[in-house]
């Protein structure tokens, strides 16, 4: 089995910021627990991330993006992420509510 090196860009380390910051407005110890877990799933993408569907942003690009989600119901968050050799990068992380990258914003960030 391969193990790939998983890198978060700037963009998604900011996203991730500006999610935490949210959530801890209202509750610091449940922000810290979804940090804590946020980590957990972005590090597992080491292990085979092709098992993570393709992103509905990765109709309109020259390669693929996909995801993997993170917490619960109304609280679910979207890890979009590329693999190329053997590196996974950490495009994004947006709250599933959000429009998809493209509507909004590029995933070529």
């Amino acid at each position: 089995m391969r193990t790939c090196r998983v890198i978060i860009s700037e963009p998604a380390e900011r996203d991730i910021e500006a999610a935490f910051r949210r959530l801890a407005e209202r509750d610091p110890v449940a922000a810290i627990r979804w940090y804590n877990r946020l980590l957990q799933v972005i590090y597992s993408l080491d292990t085979f991330p092709e098992r993570c569907p393709l992103a509905p942003e990765s109709k309109g690009l020259t390669r693929e993006v996909r995801q993997v989600l993170h917490g619960r119901r109304q609280h679910k968050y979207r890890i979009l992420f590329d693999i190329k050799d053997d590196e996974v990068r950490v495009l994004h992380v947006r709250h599933g509510a959000r429009l998809a990258l493209g509507e909004t914003e590029s995933a070529e960030e």
